[in-house]
């Protein structure tokens, strides 16, 4: 198993697997020769059935971790040992619909008004005032901050992909106050307290905290303000292919989900009933 962990792992490096990434499809293919206890180069498609039908089954294990543990047998079967016909079958589970939980502004407010360290608040108002996700946020560097063009550069997106989003001028106002303040060590705008960039977990321990003095009482992670910033700009009118491309979405379908949760567009709407004449 040593040497097929090795092989794999530079295979998934060669791809451009990000570390994190590499990591977790690793987890997944020793949990499953531990099931057999054998090595996944003696095992085939029966064994992967068997396999995934225990996943989908375990109750604790949502459609995203089953994708997870398909996907890390795919790879292995399709890159590492060359044998497609083990997972040729594999159809992945698909999530069931949920709309995004989105806060009200003045629950905004109260949360970003909640931290008592500084860093933390001005790290949250930007993923509020940017969209960002919360590693995109931690990785930020002093140059991704034009504020000439008024845009920030996020060079670190998702799938590698980089992007422009908007840097208000109240935000680049609070960014350029707080870095008189912290003086982070260069390059980075967040720093953590051990050094380096801010850890995305140190974050959502804040925000978490924070939520709990604000009062806010549901569940509030970092990616919730970004569902929020992307609701209250289609609710102050900016188009869905605008968001679109500040939240670094591949298709406008993700996009339209915030369509749906936007209960200040869906009230707006006029009822065919208030067009008839009659009571």
């Amino acid at each position: 198993m040593g040497l097929l962990r090795d092989r794999m792992m530079h295979d998934l490096e060669l791809a451009g697997y990000v570390p994190k990434t590499r990591l977790i499809y690793l987890n997944s293919i020793r949990d499953y020769a531990k099931r057999f206890g054998r090595s996944p180069a003696d095992l085939g498609a029966d064994e992967v059935r068997v396999w995934v039908d225990d996943l989908t089954k375990e109750s604790e294990i949502g459609p995203q971790r089953v994708r997870q543990h398909m996907a890390a047998l795919k790879f292995l079967y399709t890159k590492t040992l060359w044998k497609p016909e083990a997972v040729s079958f594999l159809s992945w589970p698909s999530d069931p619909q949920r709309l995004p939980t989105v806060l009200a502004a003045d629950e905004v407010e109260r949360i970003l008004a909640a931290f008592e360290r500084p860093k933390y608040r001005v790290f949250f108002t930007t993923v509020y005032g940017t969209g960002l996700r919360v590693l995109e946020a931690c990785q930020l560097e002093t140059r991704d901050i034009d504020a000439a063009r008024g845009v920030i550069h996020v060079r670190c997106g998702k799938g590698q992909k980089e992007r422009f989003v908007m840097l208000s001028p109240r935000l680049l106002v609070i960014l350029r106050k707080y870095w008189s303040i912290e003086r982070p060590s260069p390059p980075w705008v967040f720093e953590s307290n051990t050094g380096g960039h801010l850890q995305p977990n140190t974050a959502r321990l804040a925000l978490r905290l924070a939520c709990g003095k604000a009062g806010v009482a549901r569940k509030v992670t970092p990616h919730v303000l970004r569902h929020s910033f992307a609701t209250h700009l289609l609710e102050a009118g900016t188009e869905l292919r605008v968001i679109q491309v500040l939240l670094g979405h591949n298709s406008i379908k993700t996009t339209t989900r915030y369509a749906r949760v936007s209960t200040a567009l869906i009230a707006k709407t006029k009822s065919p009933l208030d067009r008839l004449k009659t009571d």
